[in-house]
């Protein structure tokens, strides 16, 4: 029997396993720092790392060999060094592609890869109380959902934290002495790829479309990585009414006897669903008489006080209700913590309003999906667009939308193939392409060029459809420069 078979508990023999741990971020750092705590033989690798993280190693005693941020390794060092170790098993960041070429030598030695999730997965029973994880993924929305669903379960008085692709890593999360009644547990595709088995109480995807193709190389593979958090489910498969494959997956899950499939909707439910009777939050999943009636949850009044009311926020706030109301969370708790609810900055947020123009920042509508809840929400829209477009193309998006866009204007390092799809699909849409590559200057001047378009009743909207690192550090980076740049030439600061 492989070893690896009886690694099912904290309380499990984890001394003298040999494990490389492959990246040393947040994720990376808390596999080390866990693995260091069970006594395995660890070996650390790195491209780069902080002077921070290393230190501690050092004090753990645990060997690494990485880079820094000015000077990153060499990967040929780092897999010599991973071919000498020989592990019996690699942790690994799950940023590493499928193509790496650590991860196909671990494949041509039948080495497991693991990551951080199924590490806590079988470790979940140290503090003596383990924890319903509910699981949530697609590809938007999953961080506002799963932070609204923490929300609802703190309301309800239960002990719950958001962790795995947000939020504290999942593993000082199990480690915590006190322990927690739920987990809520946001997963990437990247993270969902390398996957093994666990068994979530509730897991949702809330919808599906291209991104990522350049780390999955096609479709199918990031639907199928998206797929595995319905597997093992034991109460209820969340998915989207409004999303034909989402419920494709849950029809071709292997879930545990007993689990129901609940839709959500932004329309009126069905049976087993959560949706919206003209302004009012209803469940029709889990009430006793589901064929006859609904539960009233909130109203559209409760729901504006998050943000701007739009389809992708009522979508998210049903399918955090659906998985709440699995677990047992009361309409009364769920209403309340939608009311005390805010959305993270660069989620359509309203940065400011005048002359009758919405200046409106979605930098982290990073891909066509997000972009398109964007879109959809505003009637005639200044469109900033562009960035790194990870291998997916824009002329289905800007075919979709064309009617509403009064201009667009152009950013980003791949400019060429935005302003290509926008000729060919909206022809005769004012283009201003901005050429600068300076953060503050691309933004800048992508809001004067905007300011000079708009006109009362328009809204300027940044929402990307793309990555953000060609010009800026992140997405937030993006969104402040964009918030600065209008609060300048508005005259606000």
């Amino acid at each position: 029997m492989n070893r690896l078979d009886d690694l099912n508990s904290w309380r499990s023999d984890w001394r003298g396993l040999k494990v490389a741990v492959l990246g040393l971020g947040v994720s990376g750092f808390s596999v080390a720092d866990t693995l260091a705590e069970l006594g395995a033989d660890l070996l650390v690798l790195a491209e780069k790392a902080e002077p921070e993280l290393t230190d501690i190693l050092d004090v753990l005693e645990v060997r690494h060999l990485s880079g820094t941020v000015s000077t990153p390794l060499e990967p040929t060092a780092l897999n010599d060094a991973l071919v000498e170790f020989m592990p019996e098993i690699i942790i690994t960041s799950p940023g590493l592609t499928p193509n790496n070429p650590m991860i196909l030598w671990a494949k041509t030695k039948d080495i497991p890869v693991w990551i951080d999730i199924e590490l806590a997965w079988r470790l979940r029973d140290k503090s003596g109380k383990v924890a319903d994880w509910l699981v949530v993924t697609g590809t938007n929305g999953k961080t506002t959902t799963s932070q609204l669903l923490e929300a609802m379960l703190l309301q309800s008085g239960q002990r719950a934290i958001a962790c795995g692709n947000i939020g504290v890593p999942i593993l000082d999360a199990i480690r915590d002495p006190l322990g927690y009644d739920c987990l809520v547990v946001e997963l990437s595709s990247f993270q969902l790829h390398y996957l093994g088995q666990i068994s979530p109480v509730a897991s949702a995807v809330l919808n599906l479309a291209d991104d990522h193709l350049d780390w999955h190389g096609n479709f199918d593979a990031y639907r199928d990585a998206k797929a595995k958090v319905y597997e093992n489910t034991s109460l209820a498969c969340v998915y989207n009414v409004n999303d034909s494959a989402t419920e494709a997956l849950v029809e071709n899950a292997e879930v545990i006897e007993g689990a129901r499939a609940i839709g959500f909707t932004t329309g009126i439910p069905s049976r087993s669903q959560v949706g919206f009777v003209e302004d009012i939050l209803c469940d029709r999943a889990f009430v006793e008489n589901r064929a006859e009636s609904a539960l009233e949850i909130a109203t559209l009044d409760d729901l504006s006080q998050i943000g701007v009311l739009t389809p992708h926020l009522m979508a998210n706030v049903a399918a955090a209700t659906a998985m709440a109301r699995a677990v047992g969370v009361t309409p009364e708790a769920i209403r309340s913590a939608i009311r005390g609810f805010r959305l993270d900055a660069h989620r359509i947020e309203l940065i400011a309003e005048s002359d009758g123009v919405r200046w409106v920042d979605d930098s982290k509508a990073t891909n066509p999906h997000a972009a398109a809840a964007s879109l959809s929400s505003f009637d005639k829209v200044i469109w900033i667009v562009g960035g790194l477009l990870k291998g997916v193309d824009l002329s289905d998006l800007v075919d979709r939308f064309k009617d509403r866009l009064s201009a667009a204007v152009v950013i980003g390092a791949q400019r060429n193939s935005v302003i290509e799809a926008l000729q060919q699909n909206a022809p005769g849409l004012l283009v201003v392409e901005i050429a600068e590559s300076d953060p503050n200057a691309v933004m800048q001047a992508a809001v004067v060029a905007a300011k000079k378009l708009a006109k009362p009743g328009d809204t300027v909207l940044l929402a990307p459809a793309a990555a953000s690192m060609d010009q800026f550090r992140d997405y937030a980076h993006r969104g402040e420069a964009f918030a600065e740049a209008v609060n300048i030439e508005l005259g606000e600061i």
